[in-house]
């Protein structure tokens, strides 16, 4: 049985290291919070409604019609939020989605984070707001901004269970501002959309001389089978949930985002470990994988 449990894993593993023409180092894989997920998000591609490509036909979701259609009004407040300074990094390391993507410059306010509460959302940007209520496949959104000069490396999401939908607000309107899934470019463009399955290696790059502000969501991924569809809702509902991160004081926090504060203090001793002998750091992180993968055996 466990070593059934650990061939599902690995195979799982494989799995999303295989999919797509791009590929992450193996070791990066290894390590990567992709892999942890690997097993779920198997399940999620495997009874997933919608083809096994890189980008997805925007009309094909044909309830996102009214986010195009009203792009001006989601724009303007999206604008407004810029101006108060509103569109920002997370202030105490608590937004464990998308940590990684301040030091690059990118910046963001939630509109919506599954089940989360945000009042300040809707008191700050309340079409936008009611627009992204309407539509009951949202299960979350937010302003994103990526400056001149900014970038986001390589990488997949964790979570397979939605799919990624951009919808051009203030942009450069420029092809050297662009996003890459599975080697494929786009390059956002005013009150255009684009839809992606951000489980494929994607990428960005804003080297235009303005900044760039998206309206961006997580659209749940349509599964084959109802009960496919209730188990990925639920999933949501109870792991997404927990990611929320905070606007505002009132807004709420969830609990793996408490959880990160703690992480992210412990994480500066790991990089200084790293920085100190790199080594030492690869062997050591090398060592607690196969203490794993033994703990999980003796169990």
């Amino acid at each position: 049985m466990k070593w059934a449990l650990l061939g599902i894993f690995v195979f799982s593993v494989l799995h999303i290291h295989f999919r797509g023409k791009v590929r992450l180092p193996f070791r990066r894989q290894i390590f990567d919070h992709s892999s942890f997920m690997a097993p779920l998000n198997l399940f999620m591609h495997t009874f997933s409604k919608v083809p096994a490509t890189p980008y997805l036909a925007v009309s094909d979701f044909p309830e996102l019609a009214p986010l195009q259609q009203n792009w001006h009004i989601i724009r303007d407040e999206a604008l407004r939020l810029q101006e108060l300074k509103k569109i920002k990094a997370a202030e105490k390391n608590d937004d464990v989605g998308f940590n990684s993507f301040f030091k690059y410059g990118w910046k963001r306010f939630y509109l919506k984070w599954y089940d989360a509460s945000h009042p300040s959302a809707q008191q700050m940007c309340p079409q936008t707001y009611a627009l992204l209520q309407s539509i009951p496949s949202i299960k979350a959104a937010m302003f994103a901004e990526l400056p001149s000069g900014g970038k986001l490396n390589p990488h997949r999401d964790p979570f397979a269970g939605s799919l990624r939908y951009h919808l051009g607000l203030q942009t450069p309107n420029d092809d050297r501002c662009f996003i890459d899934v599975d080697g494929e470019r786009h390059s956002w463009r005013d009150g255009q959309a684009v839809m992606f399955d951000e489980t494929y290696i994607h990428w960005a790059r804003n080297d235009a001389d303005s900044d760039r502000i998206i309206l961006f969501c997580d659209i749940e991924r349509p599964m084959r089978f109802r009960w496919a569809q209730a188990l990925n809702r639920w999933l949501g509902r109870t792991l997404m949930t927990a990611a929320a991160s905070p606007n505002e004081l009132g807004d709420q926090a969830g609990g793996i985002s408490k959880l990160f504060r703690i992480s992210w203090a412990m994480g500066q001793y790991r990089r200084r470990f790293k920085a100190w002998n790199k080594n030492a750091y690869n062997l050591t992180r090398i060592a607690l994988v196969v203490a794993i993968i033994a703990l999980i055996y003796y169990i």
